[in-house]
């Protein structure tokens, strides 16, 4: 008995030191957006100052703005949204790291049609992907060395 209630006090200590060590680390900031195009796919790369903790991705008919529920209009066939945590297009002090455009049309690519933020607030960053063929693939993924989230939109 004593040595449960010793595993669960260390738990309960482990838990109380650990989470303001994370807090205090922040969230990723997007600092810009690239694209590329390349053969059998083209490429969204989002700059970081770190990563996110996770994310979640989906195809959708549309989008809506996670603040006002407003509608966000993205242009193309398919939408593909990720949504990112602990990520913002700004700093700790509210200061942006991200000025570019927050919904446009990328030059050069043929498939994907635009880029969209459907929410920054909170540390949850949410992107949409407006793409034109119903028959593509995408890739999620996150790279180091520089930190930066790549998603790929894979075509015939």
């Amino acid at each position: 008995m004593k040595k449960r209630l010793g595993a669960v006090l260390l738990a309960v200590a482990a838990v109380f030191t650990l989470v303001p060590v994370a807090s205090a680390q922040g969230h990723a900031e997007l600092t810009n957006i690239r694209t590329g195009k390349h053969d059998g796919f083209e490429r969204i790369v989002l700059d970081m100052n770190g990563l996110p903790s996770n994310h979640q991705s989906r195809e959708t008919g549309s989008v809506v703005n996670c603040g006002s529920g407003n509608p966000v209009p993205v242009q193309g066939n398919e939408i593909l949204e990720s949504v990112f945590h602990y990520a913002a297009s700004y700093d700790e002090n509210y200061n942006p790291t991200y000025t570019g455009p927050r919904n446009f049309s990328p030059a050069g690519l043929t498939n994907v049609k635009s880029i969209a933020f459907t929410c920054d607030f909170e540390a949850t960053l949410g992107i949409a992907i407006g793409y034109d063929d119903p028959d593509s693939w995408h890739k999620v993924f996150t790279l180091t060395n520089p930190d930066r989230v790549v998603i790929d939109v894979y075509s015939r």
